[in-house]
């Protein structure tokens, strides 16, 4: 489970200011970690934390494993749009960290997270998530709007055009997979498909909202394994409760502002 992103230290990850200091063969880590997915599961967490505060930003940080289980790791839930426990932030009290648990070379984590971000990046392509929502899509569709009602052939064409979106980013990512499988490394690549694969799924939830339509006027309190009733068909609020949730899509891993700098850097030079 990564611990990355900060209170002010999120689209800018080289200002963390979790700090790790050397205290013989441990770290005493001492910081703050926040929007940290499944932390209520989760046994370990990799942190970047700074271990050279004289170093320039991305310079001075470093990569460790951290138990979770560890005395002063504290975890308090975040209770997200649509009622789900599924973020957290997680608090670090001078938690004793073996310096074992050192990723790589103290002082080299940047190099380190902006690799693991690049793969995160691409995965968020989502062709298979997407298809089988659009699937999902097709059937809502089919069930609640009449074939006569001129609404029914406005969605078959927006459900066109975003298959056409799919089979187009499957295309660019196929490309950009067999080049990883020769060892060349996705690059801007990667912030282009966390920018469309992010974008079409929220279209595509947007679309399912709008086809649901009454249904998703019903949002099931949390927490949401509550087994409360719920009228309509059960795609009426998992629709709505998917549609919230994908709101956050465009900004973790690197909000889509941030990616499409990157591409404006890397690849139009501006």
């Amino acid at each position: 489970m990564p611990g990355y992103s900060e209170p002010g230290s999120g689209s800018d990850l080289a200002t963390v200011r979790t700090k790790a200091v050397r205290d013989g063969d441990h770290y005493i880590v001492n910081g703050h970690k926040t929007w940290t997915t499944l932390a209520q599961h989760a046994d370990w967490i990799f942190c970047l934390v700074r271990t050279d505060l004289a170093a320039k930003p991305q310079s001075g940080i470093s990569f460790l494993l951290i138990d979770m289980k560890s005395p002063g790791v504290t975890v308090r839930p975040i209770i997200t749009i649509d009622g789900s426990h599924e973020v957290n932030d997680v608090f670090l009290e001078n938690v004793r960290v073996p310096a074992e648990n050192l990723i790589g070379e103290e002082n080299k984590g940047w190099t380190y997270a902006k690799f693991l971000l690049g793969n995160e990046r691409t995965s968020m392509a989502g062709i298979g998530r997407s298809t089988r929502y659009i699937d999902r899509l097709k059937k809502i569709v089919k069930a609640e709007i009449p074939e006569d009602d001129p609404a029914h052939l406005e969605f078959i064409r927006d459900i066109a055009r975003v298959e056409l979106d799919v089979l187009a980013l499957e295309a660019t990512e196929l490309r950009v997979v067999a080049q990883m499988a020769r060892g060349i490394d996705p690059g801007p690549a990667a912030s282009l498909f966390k920018i469309r694969g992010t974008e079409i799924f929220q279209n595509i939830t947007e679309l399912t909202h709008r086809a649901i339509g009454n249904y998703g006027l019903a949002i099931r309190e949390h927490p949401v394994s509550a087994n409360h009733f719920m009228p309509g068909p059960d795609y009426g609020h998992t629709a709505s409760e998917k549609y919230l949730n994908s709101r956050k899509l465009s900004i973790y891993g690197g909000s889509n502002e941030i990616q499409r700098n990157i591409i404006a850097k890397a690849v139009l030079g501006l």
